[in-house]
């Protein structure tokens, strides 16, 4: 009957028997062993984690002609036992799989059982070769069709952000506001524990500031998915994995830090016991900074020239939180249920000095000052419960569901003031977002034989965001009322996605993987811009193959390549048609009439272990049609204006290298580093100076790359430096020059173990980073160059109470995984 109620169990069991039958076929047992009345038991544990062994095989072998007789398997706490064996003298044979065989002798005594004990077995991990690769992979990992960066040792972490930990990662590369890109690609997807937000949707950058660095224990870049994750994200996806608990017990962990340029404070919390968890979290983050900038933009209308020289100094203030529940249950041996809620809350205020300055012809025509105030305020909840059943190994059935929903402000104030300084009119944009997302998911999968995986499975994705915006304004006497020349204005978006996906897996002998797929998406749209203002977007369906391969040659040695097609549909701050006037020369809006891209992805990668020293070497190329990206143009009703919206400007060809390298100079102290080479081509259309379309492409290579040194030294003291460099950026109508960034910190261990105190110093030996940027048309030219003082100081702190121990039952659950949407606010290479 226990077999019956747990099939997991039983087919194990049903393995150990066929290999027991395998044994007493070698040792030529002819007839069934002699039976008595005694029994046989104890538990087998690891050796190092005093823990059970699960599944362990036990026979148990007759002295005195060596024949198998009787077998059995441990359960999944280890213990076993053996019964109806007859008085005499035997040897039990204890294995499995990573742990060296272990025999005991066993004396049986008519009527009496015995009874064993605790038998350790030892890890069978032995030679000096095997310990140094596991040490070297530990900070990067090669899998099928992924890279996976192990971040936990990061000392200068303390106190920052998601943001500052990626650009530590190969392959992506992180510019001066957060704004994420994989291999020169900012459409990418992010995910936080393979679950998605529709904060990330709205603004991947401003996301990742709600992430401490400290929580996060791994990024998997996943340059080439399977037709399991959706099909958007034309760039790849990013998985980041948060630290997590399962232990027994009650765990409390405190983090802090305390800099010039920003501060944190982090409680995570942990109870365990028996079947059920619980997690509770809660962190926060501020900063303060500040920048100037110049901008020079010549614009040409009616045989005349407008140049305007603008100038501001901004503070930027940003408190960023995130606060979590979680709660999981295993319902039995192969059943788990878990459930999240999770809220986070983005809050960015800048206020900004601007003047601006106006020639026509090389004659000064207007000056203006303007204070303006901005409010970019945001709070996120999103709630799952997921269900995972496993029947046997590598055969499972889960289902997933996720509920998400934010709401966003976007506002400002601005006061126009006289040559005096005090104030001749007031404007106000007022812009209010909600965005929300209904996912239900359903997914399995079952091995075909010894070396075949087959996977399958069905997803809807329901999709609303609404957003109105509307402008006031009022003189002297401070009285706001509706704008005349601004109105009021709306976008109803409702998109819903109906995607089905099979996967298929194949490992042969000679040590070939093969990983095929196929999904299927279909994308209905409705939208409209208020009252009697509909957006024809038509429906659209699309077949996404995806081609996994990798072969395992001498040694350590893994080639991969890999085919994918993606799409990339456009997000939130790319449609939300609300017009940003903060700045009247510096115009934003996004396009609620976009259309999806449609990429298609090739690489080849090299990964291999020579001595000491970890390389990683790829090649890739990749062809988007219908690509969106940033367009600007003048607008002639406003002498000297530009204005920034997104377009399908046409296509977009990229190919590059990226070269990783991992060595340990010592056993404790490790180098590592990576080279990206990028080459754009873009070509879309413009507008020209008699307002009609005209063809442009623009193209280039840009250059990039890292280097960080670590050093655990004595008494619990380390040591590390960072550098990153980003080259120039290519763009349809121009170029941006690169920055770097550097940092050193080193942290001391305190004598428990238990916490740690730290200093970090970042870009201290100037005062920031300055930037340009160029941008050319037939229209304007226009020069910009940004100081951002970011030179930081900062002290952190950590430590951990409460007792913890492991022997916590495994848990496994899954849950949803929208890979979906551009997030806004990026830049496309």
């Amino acid at each position: 009957m226990e077999t019956m109620k747990n099939p997991l169990l039983s087919v194990v069991r049903f393995a150990v028997l066929t290999l027991f039958l395998a044994i007493a076929a070698n040792h030529s047992i002819a007839q069934a062993p002699v039976q008595g009345d005694s029994k046989i038991s104890g538990i087998v544990l690891d050796s190092a984690a005093a823990r059970g062994v699960e599944f362990a095989s036990i026979a148990l072998f007759n002295v005195a002609d060596n024949k198998a007789i009787d077998g059995t398997t441990a359960d999944e706490s280890g213990k076993f036992a053996i019964v109806k064996v007859a008085p005499g003298t035997y040897k039990l044979m204890i294995s499995f799989i990573g742990y060296k065989d272990k025999a005991v002798s066993v004396k049986v005594e008519k009527g009496k059982d015995v009874v064993l004990g605790a038998i350790q077995l030892a890890s069978s991990v032995q030679n000096l070769a095997e310990v140094t690769i596991t040490g070297e992979k530990s900070l990067v990992e090669e899998k099928v069709d992924r890279l996976v960066f192990n971040a936990e040792k990061d000392i200068t972490s303390k106190g920052g952000d998601a943001s500052d930990l990626l650009r530590k990662v190969p392959m992506l590369s992180v510019d001066l506001d957060g704004n994420v890109s994989l291999r020169g690609s900012s459409n990418i997807r992010v995910l936080i524990n393979n679950k998605p937000s529709t904060i990330i949707a709205a603004n991947v950058a401003d996301a990742l500031k709600q992430i401490p660095a400290d929580m996060i224990k791994s990024v998997e870049v996943i340059t080439s998915p399977s037709a399991k994750y959706d099909a958007e994200g034309s760039g790849g996806i990013i998985n980041i994995i948060t630290k997590k608990n399962n232990l027994q017990g009650l765990t409390l962990n405190i983090d802090s830090g305390v800099g010039n340029r920003g501060s944190n404070l982090g409680l995570n919390g942990s109870y365990r016991k028996g079947k059920m968890g619980f997690t509770l979290g809660g962190f926060g983050r501020a900063f303060y900074n500040k920048a100037t900038s110049v901008l020079d933009q010549t614009t040409y209308s009616g045989g005349s020239s407008f140049l305007t020289n603008q100038s501001s100094t901004a503070k930027d203030r940003g408190l960023f939180g995130q606060y979590s529940l979680g709660w999981d249950y295993d319902l039995g041996k192969n059943q788990a249920l878990s459930a999240g809620l999770r809220y986070g809350t983005r809050n960015f205020i800048q206020k900004q000095d601007l003047t601006i300055n106006q020639y026509e012809n090389s004659v000064l025509n207007n000056s203006s000052l303007r204070k303006v105030d901005r409010k970019d305020l945001s709070g996120t909840v999103d709630f799952n419960i997921d269900y995972i059943r496993t029947f046997k190994p590598q055969q499972e059935w889960s289902i997933s569901t996720l509920y998400s929903r934010t709401g966003l402000t976007n506002n400002f104030n601005t006061d126009l003031l006289n040559e005096s300084g005090a104030v001749n009119s007031k404007l106000k944009n007022e812009n209010k977002n909600e965005n929300s997302e209904l996912t239900l998911q359903t997914d399995y999968q079952t091995p075909l034989g010894k070396n075949q995986l087959i996977e399958f499975g069905a997803k809807g994705i329901f999709r609303t965001v609404n957003s109105d915006f509307k402008y006031l304004t009022a003189g002297e006497s401070g009285d706001f009322v509706l704008s005349t020349t601004n109105p009021a204005g709306a976008l109803n978006y409702k998109q819903n996605v109906a995607a089905g996906y099979l996967s298929y897996t194949l490992s042969t002998k000679n040590k070939y993987t093969f990983k095929l797929g196929t999904r299927y998406e279909y994308t209905g749209i409705t939208a409209d811009m208020g009252e009697n203002k509909p957006i024809d977007i038509p429906a659209y369906g699309n077949l996404v193959p995806s081609i996994n391969v990798s072969k395992a040659l001498s040694g350590s040695t893994t080639l991969k390549a890999a085919y994918n097609r993606r799409i990339q549909r456009p997000g939130i701050q790319q449609l939300n048609p609300n017009v940003n006037l903060s700045n009247p020369q510096s115009i934003s809006t996004g396009n609620p009439a976009l259309s999806p891209e449609l990429t298609d992805n090739f690489e080849v990668a090299l990964s291999t272990n020579i001595k000491k020293t970890y390389i990683n070497a790829s090649v890739f190329t990749r062809q988007t049609n219908n690509s969106i990206t940033q367009v600007r143009m003048a607008v002639d009703t406003l002498q000297g204006a530009i204005v920034t919206t997104y377009e399908n400007i046409g296509k977009q060809r990229a190919y590059g290298a990226n070269i990783f390298a991992n060595v340990y100079l010592t056993p404790k102290w490790t180098l590592n580093g990576s080279i990206d080479i990028l080459h754009s081509y873009l070509e879309g259309q413009t507008t020209g100076l008699d307002g009609t379309s005209q063809a442009m492409s623009n193209s280039g290579f840009n250059y990039g790359g890292r280097l960080m040194s670590q050093i655990s030294l004595q008494n619990g003291w380390g040591l590390q430096a960072f550098g990153f460099y980003r080259g120039k950026e290519i763009q349809l109508q121009g170029t941006r020059t690169g920055f770097y960034i550097y940092s050193l910190g080193f942290k001391k261990d305190f004598a428990n173990k238990k916490g740690s105190i730290g200093f970090g110093a970042e870009n201290f030996l100037t005062k920031g980073v300055r930037f340009t940027s160029d941008l050319t048309s037939p229209q304007f030219v226009q020069t910009g160059a940004t100081q951002l003082y970011n030179r930081n100081f900062k002290v952190t702190f950590s430590y951990s109470i409460g007792k913890m121990s492991f022997n916590a039952p495994k848990k496994k659950t899954k849950s949803v995984n929208n890979t979906d949407v551009v997030g806004g606010g990026g830049q496309q290479n």
